[in-house]
């Protein structure tokens, strides 16, 4: 009865309630796309809420001699729309001024102090919230988190109308928004990795991790889309979105097969440990789990989750969150400083808009998307994680300098060249901190111990989430003295990432080579013991 009691309070209270209305349960299949789609939609909703401070960025401090033309976003309105040189407009209370304390000669390192505050919160608060993620449960931790992000991020720009100008203020509101949005990453990918075993890990990962991209996307048109009625819903409405998928996540998410059911991929339900992590094995234990619905306990739910220094211990996770370190550097300037770059930015002898300037950059994620999935894709058919991961880093070196140098050019060189970085600078963070973590989350040394799925992706995203934090802290500075210094950061910081990963590379490459020359030597003994045979005959 206990038993019972607990797994009715681990089910969330929309599955209970679809489960009553149609007097059955989902089959396994389904519940694993109601799981994609969820965490896919929550975590779409952490990046949208992170965007605005990118949009507004050239209206809190705006250049002095440019005038903007306000329009319907893209894709409603033009992608491009030019600026026009001197004139004002009103843009809110603004009308141009840009906003105190950010319109001042020091506006953008202020910015620049923002935008590292809140991902050194992010940061700190990565570690904290891993542990805690395979502590408590996922579902209440999750949504505690999405819904405080959104109060918070909407506070920022609550600013706008209770005319606070204020520094502390706003440095208060991004700090605590990064410490709730810390708990967003370690949940996902632990729910993520709860639920599916090694098999096409990194293409299924691949395909997923486009939230990150979508939520860029979709954050940067809802903040340009409002932006022309005043910068503070342009973070309200980003909040909003993260509070009610909050709410979402509460009602409707099974953060554990256990919970509804189901054996977890990671833990054997039969003892046969060979089918620890065949998907296949566990589509067929599915009617096993199905009989005995309600009856399979949690696993781990009696043991405690692995420390942080245990967790470190893992053969591969200090290499790579060492790479992530430099390749998130390299992926948060673009994320926080591209809308303000290209407002900055002649492009074809023009300048463009604040909101064009936010709806161009999201073509940056739209090569980012692909990125994701080619690097999973690859990484599966290669077996070779760190391998692609590093081969990434190294051509995002050329892809970024031939932007900077040709961006300009025209409309069209700068949409093709931007989408060729996003695709080679997000390929390889979206693969490091999916398909990478939930790896080595459910490494052979864990025994198939899921618990440190949390603590582990938290170390890795954790330390990737200081680099963030310094790249566009560094831009804010670096800026002032010409674009060409960011560009030489973004470089040393390809760079690093890629070297980060070559004891790695050199271990997977000599594997690879070992099991060829062992089957090439098999081949030519089979080869050699037939004549022999015949001569028998």
């Amino acid at each position: 009865m206990a038993e019972n009691n607990e797994s009715m309070n681990a089910n969330p209270p929309g599955i209970l309630l679809i489960r009553s209305i149609r007097r059955k349960d989902w089959s396994l299949k389904t519940y694993k796309y109601v799981v994609l789609l969820i965490t896919f939609i929550a975590y779409t909703s952490y990046h949208a809420s992170r965007k605005p401070s990118s949009i507004v960025k050239s209206v809190l401090h705006p250049h002095p001699f440019l005038n903007e033309t306000v329009t319907n976003p893209w894709p409603i309105g033009p992608l491009f729309v030019k600026r026009e040189f001197l004139g004002s407009i009103d843009l809110g209370k603004s009308k141009k001024k840009g906003w105190e304390p950010f319109n001042g000669e020091d506006g953008t390192s202020k910015l620049g102090e923002i935008d590292v505050a809140f991902l050194a919160c992010y940061s700190m608060g990565m570690y904290v919230a891993g542990h805690l993620g395979d502590s408590l449960d996922l579902r209440l931790f999750l949504a505690t988190g999405m819904i405080g992000s959104g109060i918070f991020v909407g506070l920022f720009g609550m600013g706008y109308f209770w005319n606070r100008h204020a520094f502390w203020f706003y440095l208060v509101m991004q700090m605590v928004a990064g410490l709730f949005q810390a708990t967003g990453w370690p949940s996902v990918v632990a729910v993520i990795g709860n639920w599916f075993g090694k098999r096409k890990r990194g293409l299924i990962m691949g395909i997923w991790n486009a939230h990150t991209s979508v939520g860029n996307i979709s954050g940067s048109l809802m903040a340009a889309a409002v932006l022309e009625y005043g910068w503070g819903w342009s973070f309200i409405v980003p909040g909003a979105f993260i509070f009610l998928a909050g709410i979402m996540v509460y009602l409707l998410l099974p953060a554990y097969p256990e919970d509804v059911g189901f054996p977890c991929p990671n833990q054997p339900y039969v003892e046969d440990s060979s089918k620890t992590n065949d998907e296949e094995a566990q589509t067929v234990k599915e009617n096993v789990a199905v009989n005995a619905h309600f009856n399979v306990p949690r696993v781990g739910s009696n043991r405690t989750s692995v420390g942080l220094c245990d967790a470190c211990l893992i053969p591969g996770v200090i290499p790579f969150a060492l790479c992530l370190f430099f390749s998130k550097l390299v992926a948060y300037t673009f994320l926080y400083w591209l809308p303000f770059y290209l407002s900055q930015t002649a492009i074809g002898g023009e300048y463009v808009s604040v909101k064009s300037a936010g709806n161009l950059s999201a073509l940056f994620d739209v090569g980012g998307i692909v990125g994701g999935i080619l690097a999973g894709h690859l990484s599966d058919k290669l077996d070779a994680r760190a391998t692609t991961a590093a081969s990434f880093m190294y051509a995002a070196i050329p892809s970024m300098l031939l932007y900077r140098k040709y961006g300009g050019t025209s409309r069209l060189m700068n949409i093709l060249l931007m989408m060729i970085a996003g695709l080679f600078v997000n390929g390889p963070y979206a693969l490091i901190t999916t398909a990478v973590s939930a790896d080595l989350g459910t490494h052979s040394s864990l025994k198939g111990d899921s618990r440190a799925l949390a603590t582990v992706t938290a170390i890795i995203d954790g330390t990737g989430s200081m680099g963030a934090a310094l790249g566009p802290l560094l831009t804010g500075f670096l800026s002032s003295k010409g674009w060409d210094a960011v560009f030489i950061m973004l470089v040393v910081g390809a760079l690093s990432a890629g070297l980060l990963l070559s004891r790695l590379v050199l271990s997977e490459l000599s594997e690879k080579f070992s099991k060829r020359l062992t089957c090439e030597q098999h081949n030519s003994e089979d080869s050699a013991s037939q004549p022999l045979l015949r001569d028998q005959r």
